[in-house]
């Protein structure tokens, strides 16, 4: 798949995808919108409280880590969704499942999120692969012996960044990745997510980032402005406004491209699997790459005929979801 299949029509509807890989919705849950709702709104997890952590990062900022520990050799680092955080049901559901399949979890917190304000004017953003190697060093410094990770979401689309930025450098500890509804090309993404039957989704995220914003404006005024921020109704328009100059991009569209794992993924030298769902409605055509020479030899994308956006529900077997038991399969025979 060439790059011009970025600007492919956010119309065209991602579910004519065939699905590749076994998953069985309940049948009041086949539908991308219902699966990528109920959860957030009806599931939790009972999980024991993680151990706590904060850590340096070389530009002084800090962030916050979730350590779920149980004396293993392995760990999973867990990298959440666009305005989400360690303990969200999807992270701790997941860390449910690695900790009950002898793995480690170490769940971590972008800069901003876990209700702790970060000190720079800088946020966090799909390519901030920068506080990634901050914490996987971190993490292969406790001496664990295999590391894996994992994602949902934007925390894929990071994930799979960093483990293509790595390349052939990659730490001989890590073992692999696990990612789950990836957003793997952000400028089709953003599109979809400005179409009117999408309204809901994108006004809710725009909802959720302006106490931060009004936050880094009262403490940066002289970098962030909140005049206008009410008339912001699209990526399109906070990412060319907000993301792209404080992070060093020159603009929304710059910064989609160069965050976005849709071209890094034939440099990853480890095992990544992308599981996305045909009816996800937050993902564009591009987000299912099918190509060889897009994917490299060492990705591997799985399409489901449902699932919706980090949905996947499953009911029974001990209320792990199936994206839970994929994931733990998977990874376990990464280190077998």
């Amino acid at each position: 798949m060439s790059e011009t299949a970025v600007s492919a029509s956010p119309e065209q509807a991602p579910a004519e995808v065939a699905s590749t890989t076994p998953y069985r919705a309940p049948l009041l849950l086949r539908s991308g919108h219902a699966q990528s709702i109920w959860p957030s709104l009806f599931r939790r997890v009972d999980l024991r409280e993680p151990e706590a952590e904060a850590i340096v990062t070389p530009d002084d900022d800090e962030l916050w880590l979730d350590w779920y520990r149980q004396g293993s050799d392995r760990v999973v680092v867990v990298c959440h969704g666009l305005e989400g955080h360690s303990r969200r049901p999807y992270v701790q559901g997941l860390a449910r499942a690695l900790l009950a399949t002898g793995w480690d979890v170490l769940a971590w917190n972008y800069r901003s999120c876990g209700g702790v304000m970060n000190r720079q004017p800088r946020f966090y953003h799909s390519g901030a692969t920068e506080d990634l190697d901050v914490v996987v060093r971190h993490g292969l410094g406790q001496g664990y012996q295999a590391m894996a990770l994992a994602g949902f979401s934007m925390g894929g689309n990071l994930a799979l960044q960093y483990l293509g930025e790595q390349g052939e450098r990659v730490d001989s500890r890590i073992a692999g990745a696990v990612t789950f509804s990836v957003p793997c090309d952000l400028a089709g993404g953003a599109d979809v997510l400005a179409l009117p039957s999408r309204r809901l989704y994108m006004s809710r995220f725009i909802r959720d980032l302006k106490p931060k914003m009004a936050e880094k404006a009262r403490r940066f005024p002289e970098l962030i402005t909140m005049e206008g921020y009410d008339r912001i109704r699209t990526f399109h328009q906070f990412d060319e406004r907000y993301t792209a100059p404080l992070h060093g991009f020159a603009s929304a569209q710059d910064y989609w491209h160069r965050a976005s794992s849709l071209f890094r993924l034939r440099d990853i030298r480890v095992p990544a699997l992308i599981v996305n769902a045909a009816d996800d409605p937050f993902l564009s055509p591009a987000c299912f790459p099918g190509d060889p020479g897009v994917l490299g030899a060492w990705t591997q994308l799985e399409t489901t005929r449902h699932g919706g956006h980090v949905g996947f529900v499953q009911y029974g077997r001990g209320g792990w979801y199936w994206s839970e038991q994929r994931a733990v399969d998977y990874l376990g025979a990464l280190v077998r």
